[in-house]
């Protein structure tokens, strides 16, 4: 049997303030938040639901250096550009915080006091990159060199962003400081480590085997992790800009961005409330993380073992994580201006605040991947929102203007067609409650709309408009239960088009129901007054729809002519014809791939030579689908050494081609040819 809880603590993953909020942000993490929060509320349960900017680390640093500014200054000017955009947007956060503030410093610094003095914490002492011209050791992203993998001259040293690759400075060709220029050096420096290996245990009893119920993006991502073993994990960095560890002997040391930002939910319920204890430290509160998928590992395995650590606090019940969405079959990316930015979106479509709220639910990535397109958003607006939700209630509010001066008219007699529509609105309540609790708001969002279709097609069977002319008496019940409908649907689309559910009431003149009240059929009394009829809903034309794609448009003609401008590779040195020879290159066919375990960029491919078929273990799983590469032919070094990758002995390499942007492509023959056939 389900746990009962008094209150739930719901928090939102704090969005990174180096940029403003983009789609792909709303439909990871923020509106199933706001949906889950709305629908709690409206059930009277105490609920607070809190929020931030996340302003430490390095990107900051390294914008604010580009822009010549100050690292607060940077965060700043983001946190009032998102904070701004998530109010425009309906975000109902309680509180929105930010990790620069005097209470999170004074809570995440006494956060890592208790476990420092409770022994918790291991200190290593590594060799680091250090800038000898501005006497500063370097994180990772201030470190520049050569990609190993891909030859970009401009990858950091935490990752390539050219071909995805992550990276670790020792891996760089060429290291040079970001900061000055000049070719660093190895200096010893001491960090605080968190031993995430003494948390295995806990974490496989807490999550394998008490959290099945888990969304199996998440569980398969924790038990992946835990299978493949836990590390111990630096919670401090030499860096200028964050908080200061608070021990002695740490001149010059921060608090790792990772180890800092969860205790941001924390110190944003202290300025919340003073009773922010019983929300954090009390065996009754349900507690329930809203992040993307990209930040699992942080949630469900490090900020866990950081409060078990502690001692004091509570975990989380659920951690739904949603996956990605991409913007026109192409992944969101702010470097390119890939993006629709949510500060745009609310100028340029001021007052459809819901129709974005409603696309992104209705298109939300909860299992897979899912594409964001222009012509779908257009289409759901204009033939659901409009044709469905909007119609039905404007036909409801102008058939009683029209009919009755506004009055509401007495319910008579009903039949069983009146009946069995009540009953069928009355039952979507429990599907409804069920697949919102569980997480399941693209399938919650049907049923709201549900509410709408079924008095859409009760109007278009009654017909009250040809029934007032012979039996206006049953125009009046019909109109009743249409109006009863109508309420009914602003108490169920609250959650996901709050602006839509206000306006409605407006309409009705009524306040706002509750959720116990949905289902009933006695919400607008007989002879009550309702308001002005408005349009719910206004179509959007082409033209409006191809302004947004010449934008795209055009950040991908600037992308275009950026990437033909970067340096093509160098020449690599010469060879002899005679080591040339030596390779053996052959045409052959892919029989069978599929992703290696526990990794996230390698396939095993088994292919067809034409001398035998062989395994081959390839980087590419980030770039091709398993089931995609599957019956092509490509072109394969077959005499190059074996070499054991994850426990499979490779023996042979896949030849591809990458174009500027990074993305990978395969060289095939231009018709089929034999296997075996010998490329020279």
């Amino acid at each position: 049997m389900a746990k009962e809880f008094k209150r739930y603590l719901v928090t939102s993953a704090l969005p990174y303030a180096n940029g403003p909020v983009h789609i792909g942000h709303l439909a990871g993490v923020y509106i199933p938040s706001d949906i889950y929060v709305r629908y709690l509320r409206l059930k009277g349960c105490d609920v607070i639901s809190v929020c931030g900017s996340d302003e430490h680390g390095v990107p900051i640093t390294i914008k604010a250096r580009k822009e010549g500014i100050t690292p607060q200054q940077v965060v700043d000017r983001y946190h009032e550009i998102i904070k701004k955009s998530f109010e425009g947007l309906g975000m109902s956060f309680d509180i929105y915080s930010r990790t620069s503030s005097a209470t999170h410093a004074v809570t995440a610094s006494d956060f890592f006091r208790k476990l420092y003095d409770d022994g918790k914490f291991i200190e290593q002492t590594s060799e680091q990159y250090y800038d000898e011209e501005a006497q500063t050791f370097l994180a990772d992203r201030y470190i520049v060199g050569t990609c190993p993998k891909c030859g970009n001259d401009r990858a950091y040293g935490d990752q390539c962003e050219k071909c995805g690759s992550t990276l670790s400075p020792d891996e760089l060709i060429d290291p040079h400081s970001a900061v000055s220029g000049s070719v660093p050096v190895k200096r010893e420096t001491k960090h605080w480590y968190l031993p995430l290996d003494q948390y295995e245990t806990f974490l496989r009893e807490w999550i394998l085997d008490g959290h099945k119920e888990w969304k199996s993006n998440v569980y398969g991502q924790c038990k992946s992790w835990l299978d493949g073993g836990l590390l111990p994990r630096a919670v401090s960095r030499d860096l200028d800009w964050g908080i200061p560890v608070p021990v002695e002997g740490a001149e010059g040391k921060v608090l790792y961005v990772w180890f800092d930002a969860p205790i941001g939910y924390i110190s944003a319920t202290k300025d919340l409330t003073p009773d922010w204890e019983k929300y954090w430290k009390s065996e009754d509160t349900k507690m329930v993380h809203f992040i993307g998928k990209d930040n699992i590992v942080f949630h469900c395995i490090v900020f866990p073992s950081m409060l078990k650590a502690h001692g004091d606090y509570i975990l989380p019940e659920n951690v739904p994580a949603n996956e990605f969405l991409n913007l026109e079959g192409d992944k969101i990316s702010t470097s390119r201006n890939w993006a629709v930015w949510l500060h745009e979106y609310l100028e340029e479509f001021a007052g459809k605040e819901d129709v974005l709220r409603y696309v992104l639910c209705a298109n939300a990535p909860e299992t897979k991947d899912n594409d964001f397109t222009w012509k779908d958003f257009q289409a759901r607006n204009n033939s659901e929102l409009v044709a469905v939700l909007g119609n039905f209630v404007n036909r409801a509010l102008v058939l009683t203007q029209k009919y009755y001066g506004g009055k509401v008219p007495a319910c008579g007699e009903l039949n069983d067609y009146d009946r069995a529509t009540i009953e069928e609105m009355a039952a979507v309540k429990g599907s409804l409650e069920n697949n919102i609790e569980n997480y399941h708001f693209r399938e919650a969002l049907k049923d709201a709309m549900n509410i709408a279709r079924i008095g859409n097609k009760y109007l278009a069977d009654t017909e009250p408009w040809k029934v007032v002319k012979t039996d206006p008496e049953r125009v009046k019940t019909i109109l009743n239960i249409a109006l009863q409908i109508t309420a009914n649907t602003a108490i169920a689309i609250e959650p996901f088009m709050p602006f839509s559910a206000e306006k409605i009431l407006r309409m009705l003149a009524v306040e706002k129901f509750s959720w116990e009240q949905l289902g009933a059929t006695d919400l607008i009394m007989e002879g009550h007054m309702i308001g002005t009829p408005e349009l719910l809903f206004e179509k959007i034309e082409d033209d409006v729809i191809q302004r947004q794609l010449d934008k795209l448009a055009a950040a991908k003609e600037a992308n275009m002519a950026a990437e033909s401008t970067q340096e093509v590779e160098d020449q690599k040195d010469s060879i002899s014809f005679d080591d040339f020879q030596k390779m053996d290159i052959r045409v052959s066919t892919i029989l069978s791939a599929e992703k290696v375990a526990k990794t996230k960029k390698l396939l095993k491919l088994t292919v067809d030579t034409g001398i035998d078929q062989r395994e081959i273990v390839s980087g590419i799983a980030e770039h091709f689908a398993p089931e995609e590469l599957v019956g092509r032919q490509v072109l394969v070094l077959v005499n190059l050494e074996p070499r054991e990758l994850k426990g499979i002995l490779s023996r042979g390499m896949i030849l591809m081609a990458e174009d500027a942007s990074g993305k990978l492509r395969l060289l095939e023959p231009n018709e089929k040819t034999n296997n075996g056939a010998v490329v020279g």
